[in-house]
């Protein structure tokens, strides 16, 4: 059975430097668990390291993603100069190989004159969908300055997944402080913080009215939807609130695709079909910090209900998402 594995991320060591040359006030400290291990090496290897580690798991097919924070903390011009050389130094990996890679593009979200341009600029280079934050500085992604890209990736047909980012420096000093430095860390990141934002940031979007406005926008949340699909019962009364079209249960079944971020946890996925259907679920294992064996993965394909549930997680609904050919 194929197997296309969506938020596989990557690193340049040009933007590594210019992210680590920013001032403390707006330095990402989750920069420090790319230097975890191996994990620096495995992020900068586009090549025979990685397509190694897809042979052992058993991956046909990479989806290659900047690994956070991305460029979105960089002032606008540097944000488009080297959101523009990401999307370049993808592009030629995934020409190298073409059967292994496809990408999702990086944009310049601290321009966001710049936003709609860089995306159609890189769709044409072949990137198949873009990966954004929930945040740039104090900018949501629902704000209205973004709108224009939402058009744009609506019409391209290029999906945009939300990925968890650390939370604000305002937000981290109300809620997540107290413990030694690395616990902090921890507690605002892949503890806990990282996905109560992504999860904000996505109901934001729905709340916003982005998708009545484009129907035919698609977002991929990742980790089983950053909790959101386990408080649906509450979040769902926003919608009336707000004077939606479509409550925001409509909106989670018809506009966003959900991935398990290397999370093969069978609960995970009974939960997520009692929200959504299989059609809206796709694998993905959030290389290189996640690292299920191919034992493992093999083992969670065996809880699905049919050959047909489990083909469309492992590769069908990816490959239509992404326009892959498999």
């Amino acid at each position: 059975m194929t197997l296309i594995a969506i938020e596989e991320h990557w690193m340049m060591p040009d933007l590594t430097s210019a992210l680590t040359a920013l001032p403390p006030q707006v330095r990402d400290e989750s920069l420090a668990f790319n230097e975890m291990g191996d994990h620096q090496q495995r992020l900068e290897d586009l090549d025979s390291g990685r397509l190694a580690a897809m042979d052992e798991q058993g991956i046909d097919v990479s989806i290659l993603a900047l690994t956070p924070p991305g460029t979105q903390p960089l002032p606008s011009t540097d944000a488009l100069r080297l959101s523009r050389s990401a999307n370049d130094v993808a592009a030629a990996a995934v020409r190298r190989h073409p059967s292994r890679f496809r990408a999702l593009s990086t944009l310049p979200m601290s321009s966001p004159k710049d936003v709609a341009g860089e995306l159609e600029r890189a769709a044409a280079l072949g990137h198949v969908g873009t990966m954004v934050y929930g945040r740039s500085g104090d900018v949501f992604l629902d704000d209205p300055l973004y709108d224009d890209f939402f058009a744009a990736a609506a019409e391209l047909g290029q999906s945009v997944f939300i990925h968890p980012q650390l939370p604000s420096r305002a937000v981290r000093d109300a809620s997540y402080r107290g413990f030694d430095p690395m616990t902090d860390l921890a507690l605002a990141t892949f503890g806990w913080g990282w996905h109560l934002d992504a999860a904000t940031a996505a109901l934001r979007l729905i709340l916003r009215g982005t998708f009545d406005r484009h129907p035919d926008l698609q977002v991929v949340l990742g980790h089983w939807g950053e909790m959101l699909l386990f408080w649906l019962d509450r979040a769902g009364s926003l919608s009336r609130v707000a004077g939606l079209q479509r409550s925001v249960a409509e909106c989670i079944r018809s506009n966003f695709f959900i991935t398990a971020s290397g999370m093969l946890n069978p609960a995970l996925l009974h939960h997520a079909l009692s929200v959504t259907t299989i059609d809206r679920l796709i694998f993905s294992t959030d290389y290189p910090f996640q690292h299920p064996t191919a034992e493992d993965i093999n083992s969670f394909l065996g809880h699905f209900s049919s050959d047909s549930a489990r083909e469309k997680f492992s590769s069908g609904n990816a490959a239509s998402l992404y326009g892959i050919d498999i």
